[in-house]
């Protein structure tokens, strides 16, 4: 049984509504959340896109992993306490408690991924 359903894939970039909009011409959708650090598309078969500042940001060079990619999964649950117990069971970290609604971990091989309740 899934701990919770996938909800979203995040991508670091320095500017959140340039980068949007940029996907938004690309593959469609609306702008759904918003603010100066974040931006949320809804594309119309109900994906989500998002895209959130990192200052400093250094683009991914690929295929190289001298700067590799830079994404991350949400995964939508119901129950943050519950969920964390059980994604730490199978071996996450916990990195971050930076939201109410939000907590980050990272997957056994390092990769960030959060918890969210929507």
């Amino acid at each position: 049984m899934a701990i919770g359903e996938f909800y979203d894939v995040v991508i670091d970039c320095p500017d959140p509504a340039a980068l949007a909009e940029f996907y938004r011409w690309l593959v469609g959708g609306e702008v759904v959340d918003a603010d100066a650090g974040w931006v949320s598309l809804r594309t119309a078969n109900g994906r989500r896109l998002s895209f959130q500042r990192v200052e400093d940001f250094t683009p991914p060079r690929w295929p190289g992993q001298e700067v590799p990619q830079q994404i991350h999964v949400d995964v939508a649950v119901s129950d943050l306490d519950a969920s964390e117990a059980q994604v730490l069971e199978f071996g996450a970290t916990k990195l971050h408690d930076h939201h109410p609604a939000c907590r980050v971990y990272a997957d056994p091989a390092g990769h960030p991924f959060c918890l969210v309740v929507v």
